[in-house]
């Protein structure tokens, strides 16, 4: 037997012996018993289907599911019975654990009074598609307040027309139905809707009221991580097309305050000129210099 032989030989013993091993620690591996860890676990309350702002929630809305006690959200429910009846005032996707900011109080009921925050008040206005920024004005976004306003009162000198930001910052509540609510927020598709719904303060809603009333409105929309007041001057009609004259004076005329325009100031005189004689060769002539 040459050499060569029995190097193949030791080779294919070693690799049979390795493959019995092998073999051999399979089937006892396989052959433990399976341990269990047990997980301490609670209850959870979860949404069993998707929930939208302003439901009521019932039985049928909800289930109990065990959830880890070591990874147990804030402000979860362990108990059916104490989420039923309560207002939806955060959209609940399924298989969400329901919390108590995502409902409402109780007896407060459903629909979009529970969602209004305490101290602020909800107000409608009438919008078409250009007001509502072509539809694209949906529940959530953030709006700026614009208002036009012409003309002026009885006796004083009519005003121009202006144009100036009065609400910064504002909360849309509702645009449209709930079904076009949906379909906005799923597809990302404007809303053809005639009326908003605008979350403010009781100051705001009487700024609003009035300027509804007093001239036109305009809706701008925001970025929501864009926070900063807009602070501006406003604009004028005379300024588009050049300088803004000055504002009116208000004179007492009889005990009653009337504004007046500003007379415009006279012309400045005319430039002094001055008369150079010139002599070339035997020719005089005389030159005015301004």
């Amino acid at each position: 037997m040459n050499r060569n032989t029995r190097t193949l030989i030791v080779v294919a013993v070693a690799v049979l012996m390795a493959g019995i091993a092998s073999f051999g620690v399979y089937l006892a591996v396989r052959s433990m018993p399976v341990r269990e860890v047990e997980v301490a676990r609670v209850q959870a309350v979860v949404a069993a289907r998707p929930l939208q702002v302003g439901m009521l929630v019932t039985k049928d809305d909800v289930k109990l599911v065990p959830w880890p006690a070591a990874n147990k959200v804030p402000g979860s429910f362990t108990e059916i019975e104490r989420v039923v009846n309560r207002g939806v005032v955060g959209s609940l996707a399924e298989n969400e654990p329901l919390t108590e900011g995502k409902l409402a109080a109780v007896g407060s009921g459903a629909g979009l009074p529970p969602t209004i925050t305490e101290g602020m008040r909800a107000l409608s206005i009438r919008v078409n598609e250009i007001i509502g920024v072509a539809g694209f004005v949906i529940p959530g976004t953030r709006v700026d307040v614009l208002v036009t306003v012409t003309g002026g009162q009885e006796g004083q000198v009519k005003e121009e027309a202006q144009t100036r930001v009065v609400l910064n910052n504002v909360q849309v509540l509702t645009a449209g139905t709930r079904y076009d609510q949906e379909k906005a927020t799923k597809d990302g598709k404007p809303i053809k809707t005639s009326v908003v719904t605008l979350l403010l303060t009781p100051q705001d809603a009487e700024t609003l009221t009035l300027a509804s009333a007093k001239g036109s409105i305009m809706l701008t929309l925001r970025n929501p991580l864009d926070v900063a007041p807009v602070e501006t001057q406003g604009a004028r009609y005379s300024e588009l097309l050049g300088k803004a004259p000055p504002p009116p004076v208000k004179q007492n005329v009889g005990g009653r305050m009337v504004a007046r325009a500003v007379p415009k100031p006279p012309p400045p005189p005319p430039p002094k000129v001055y008369t150079v004689e010139t002599i070339r060769a035997a020719k005089r002539s005389e030159e005015e210099i301004r």
